[in-house]
């Protein structure tokens, strides 16, 4: 494993996520510097910056994982130093590889949208770029390989739908886990248990919607016996199209919201 200075610029919960799977992947020898104002501490052998260094140093590998909004206070930084990162890897929400090359100039940009269950290394994290080469891109994979499952997608301008579907989909799946708890717990369960059951029956349709070789909508009508309990259930769901409305508005309108990111990112 090659063993170039990796910075972070931002270790919240998205970027701490990312530095803890790396520091856990075997063979993992990179030295790493966090650069956060905010952080209160980071592992050890970790060196933690308030600020960006000043002068020419660069690292070999920049990963930056800070809020959208935040790009402009560090592009003058950056804008100020001679050289650039080899390999520059954003999680940035809706900021587009233009704009990254225009503010970092590293020698290859990789966008990353990962999501937050890479904390327990069960996420997704999409890549694409449009300037590495295998080899940069097979680095870029590695660094994310550690957190869950990995994609690369083919034309940038799909980013927004994966970052509504994969990224933003926790925070959607969370409510629908609520919103079933609540259900449970309207129909005299204990709001503690209700949550409990609600919490567990996601966890597992999940893991057996991704061990079965069937798609959802077959395992769906294997729950459901003709005129049973689940097919009346399914009924509500599926008339109109219910729910598959509804899931596409969600997307949609977190789609637009990042299409809306980027614009104010090239404009700013």
């Amino acid at each position: 494993m090659a063993t170039g200075a990796l910075w972070l610029i931002g270790a919240g919960n998205m970027g701490g996520a990312m530095l803890r799977g790396w520091l856990a992947s075997p063979g993992w020898a990179r030295p790493v510097t966090v650069i956060d104002p905010h952080v209160a501490e980071v592992p050890n052998g970790v060196t933690l910056l308030r600020e960006l260094p000043s002068g020419d140093e660069q690292p070999d590998i920049l990963v930056l994982a800070i809020k959208p909004q935040q790009l402009g206070d560090v592009a003058p930084l950056f804008a100020a130093k001679a050289g650039a990162p080899r390999l520059l890897l954003s999680i940035l929400a809706g900021v587009e590889t233009t704009t990254l090359k225009n503010v970092v100039g590293a020698d290859a940009i990789v966008r990353a949208m990962p999501n937050l269950p890479v904390s327990i290394g069960e996420g997704v994290t999409a890549l694409y770029s449009s300037d590495a080469d295998n080899g940069a891109r097979s680095e870029a994979a590695g660094l994310v390989a550690s957190l869950g499952l990995v994609e690369w997608v083919d034309d940038e301008k799909l980013f927004d739908a994966v970052t509504a579907l994969s990224g933003c989909g926790p925070g959607f799946l969370f409510r629908f886990i609520e919103a079933m708890a609540q259900a449970g717990e309207a129909l005299g369960l204990p709001a503690a248990q209700a949550l409990r059951l609600a919490t567990a029956t996601v966890k597992g349709s999940a893991l057996l919607a991704a061990s079965s070789n069937e798609g959802p909508a077959v395992l769906a009508d294997r729950v459901a016996s003709p005129g049973g309990s689940t097919r009346e259930g399914l009924n509500v769901l599926d008339r109109d199209e219910a729910l598959k409305a509804l899931m596409r508005a969600t997307l949609l309108a977190a789609a637009e919201r990042n299409a809306e990111l980027a614009a104010a990112a090239r404009s700013g």
